[in-house]
């Protein structure tokens, strides 16, 4: 089997596969609720035609708790329901006219980033043609890996804590304020689940490097993709907040983006 050739096929399948549907049922998040299985199966599959390489092994193990964790927390905010759609693909429609909002679901949400998804877990084919025993190293970046994986794991479950009093709230005829989570992780960062998410991957690509020894791979394309999409995604949310919530103005002068730092300065007031 070779498993580039499968997983080529594969990427194809998911990009048409979340493109139709994504005509079929006028929803737009389809490439959403593949995002944390297409990498799994990736990996498994390289995982079989290496006949059970250890550090193919090891990664396949790695992203399949990384799959686990982002298809529980989709799951559990209604990802999956009819209706799921990421907020975000109306509000980008209501800025473009239709044939625009069209092209960019072919061209970026189908095509791009199922792309991505590919790409991120390709420093498993330099691995897969580099084959040999586990290093220290390899047992290293597993370990970092595991530790970004429970910290995106505790933004994740603050971020919902936080929707659920927000949700209690409003039952209860009160406005809550501020509209958004700032405390705990989210006092040192605006964004901490967005950072774990990106060094789970730029170590993931970490196993490229103790397999063959050498720094750089053309396979480096993936986390660093991704990490321009990260951004994109940063600068189109905020600018939603700030929209919705006049005190994130008044956050993001204190809280770092992305990087978890600690504040600027002390705030004069609560948020």
């Amino acid at each position: 089997m070779d498993p580039v050739r499968t997983c080529f096929w594969i990427f194809l399948a998911t990009a048409a596969g979340t493109w139709v549907f994504s005509l079929l049922t006028r929803e737009y998040s389809w490439t959403d609720r593949i995002w944390s299985v297409t990498p799994v199966v990736y990996l498994w599959v390289f995982a079989a035609a290496s006949g059970g390489e250890p550090r193919i092994v090891l990664m396949a193990v790695l992203v399949s708790l990384w799959g686990a964790r982002l298809t529980f927390n989709f799951a559990r905010k209604g990802g999956y329901r009819p209706g799921g759609e990421d907020y975000r693909w109306g509000i980008l429609q209501q800025r473009l006219r239709p044939w625009q909002f069209q092209l960019f679901n072919l061209g970026f949400i189908s095509v791009y980033q199922n792309a991505i998804i590919w790409l991120i877990t390709l420093p498993v084919l330099t691995v897969y043609q580099h084959p040999g025993p586990l290093t220290p190293g390899d047992w290293l970046l597993a370990v970092l890996f595991l530790a970004a994986l429970a910290g995106e794991t505790l933004a994740d479950q603050e971020q919902w804590n936080f929707q659920q009093w927000k949700k209690a709230q409003r039952a209860a005829g009160r406005t809550p304020a501020p509209g958004f989570v700032h405390t705990g992780l989210f006092r040192f960062s605006r964004h901490p689940n967005f950072f774990f998410e990106q060094v789970q991957w730029w170590l993931f690509y970490g196993f490229a490097i103790t397999a063959s020894g050498a720094w750089l791979h053309w396979t480096l394309a993936g986390p660093v993709l991704l990490t321009l999409l990260f951004i994109g995604s940063t600068v189109f949310t905020e600018s939603i907040s700030r929209s919705r919530y006049p005190d994130y103005r008044r956050y993001e002068q204190h809280t770092s983006p992305i990087i978890p730092l600690p504040p600027r300065r002390q705030q004069e007031q609560p948020l």
